[in-house]
């Protein structure tokens, strides 16, 4: 099976770095495509097929990703249209907020004839395998909606779910390991106060957060199960919670979340 990713930026480069990294594909199933010398030059070495040529990304390939910038997305679709074969190629659009209604127009080669499209947000961390990625399957079929899921699985966690729920999904996972970041940012800040140097109060951090991740994966238990065994009465940590809940902590995650709709 071959893919071609059309796009080398932010994301797309980090969805073929993550792929590099997985099973389903060799290098040389991967074609990369991007007008930027500098964007396909990260992946001189890696044994993936380079050009600045879109429709020559497109033809042979089993899966075409377009992973560009959402203002872009509708030109990118119309310059490929013709190299897209309908019946063999499955296509996935990786750009927040562009509608699969939108997508089918700017596809139309007349006659109802639609490809097989998928709607996809992952976030930068699909680099190293980790991303939390929404899966939309617009007109797939059963066994479509299997292998896309099964090429982001292997890339991190899966939700397919609708349309609709998108730009929730948008927000809370894509922009949300942003909003992450700067909560380890923040506390690192925090560390550097207490007492630590930089570099190991973002360790301390780093591990913390991933222990908390790793602790409500494998329980399965409700965040506040675990805040519970470590807020004992009059103790430093319910003193800590209040105080940041004072400055209004889960309403401006709330609000922050909110407002990426």
């Amino acid at each position: 099976m071959k893919i071609a990713i059309i796009g080398a930026g932010a994301m797309g480069g980090a969805t073929v770095e993550g792929l590099l990294q997985g099973k389903t594909f060799r290098a040389d199933d991967i074609t990369v495509s991007d007008p930027s010398e500098q964007a396909l030059a990260r992946f001189d070495t890696s044994g993936v097929a380079l050009t600045s040529d879109n429709t020559a990304a497109v033809v042979g390939a089993d899966v075409v990703c377009v992973v560009v910038k959402p203002w872009l997305v509708e030109s990118v679709l119309k310059g490929i249209k013709d190299s897209l074969d309908y019946q063999k190629q499955i296509l996935i659009v990786i750009a927040a907020g562009v509608p699969s209604e939108n997508i089918n127009q700017w596809l139309d080669k007349g006659g109802g004839l639609l490809i097989p499209l998928f709607l996809v947000i992952p976030n930068t961390a699909i680099a190293v395998k980790s991303s939390m990625t929404f899966i939309v399957p617009v007109q797939a079929t059963e066994a479509q909606t299997k292998l896309v899921t099964g090429i982001f699985d292997e890339l991190g966690g899966t939700i397919v779910t609708g349309e609709h729920l998108l730009a929730a999904g948008t927000t809370l996972a894509s922009c949300g390991i942003a909003y992450a970041m700067r909560y380890i940012r923040a506390a690192t800040e925090g560390g550097v106060e207490l007492g630590f140097k930089a570099k190991d109060a973002q360790q301390i951090v780093q591990q913390t957060v991933k222990g908390a991740v790793e602790l409500l994966q494998t329980t399965g238990h409700n965040p506040e199960e675990e805040i519970d065994k470590v807020t004992t009465p009059g103790g430093l940590t319910i003193r800590g919670l209040n105080e940041m809940e004072h400055a209004g902590f889960t309403s401006a995650v709330i609000r922050g979340l909110k407002a990426g709709l």
